[in-house]
């Protein structure tokens, strides 16, 4: 052997070191926004603009306020895609 490692070799490594392809590995998985350790953040620009169209779209304009966290821009956005159809 000649000590050269072949992509498919290297690309199998890689995977097996990389906890996001690790089919066992529940880390990554979506986590509910009460368990979000940065839940309690201000709610990010996409958030809020999202929010807010949605909002409007199911005709609840109260859903928005612009001082929400994230997770309770998320639930928010969560229930209003549910109202509006687009879940």
């Amino acid at each position: 052997m000649t000590g050269k490692t072949t992509s498919k070799t290297t690309k199998d490594q890689a995977a097996a070191e990389n906890p996001k392809v690790d089919p066992t590995d529940e880390s990554n998985r979506i986590k509910d926004p009460d368990e979000w350790t940065t839940g309690a953040e201000p709610m990010t620009g996409a958030q809020a603009s999202y929010l807010k169209t949605l909002s409007e779209q199911a005709k609840a304009p109260e859903a928005f306020e612009a001082d929400l966290d994230k997770a309770e821009a998320s639930k928010r956005i969560d229930a209003l895609r549910k109202d509006t159809g687009k879940a």
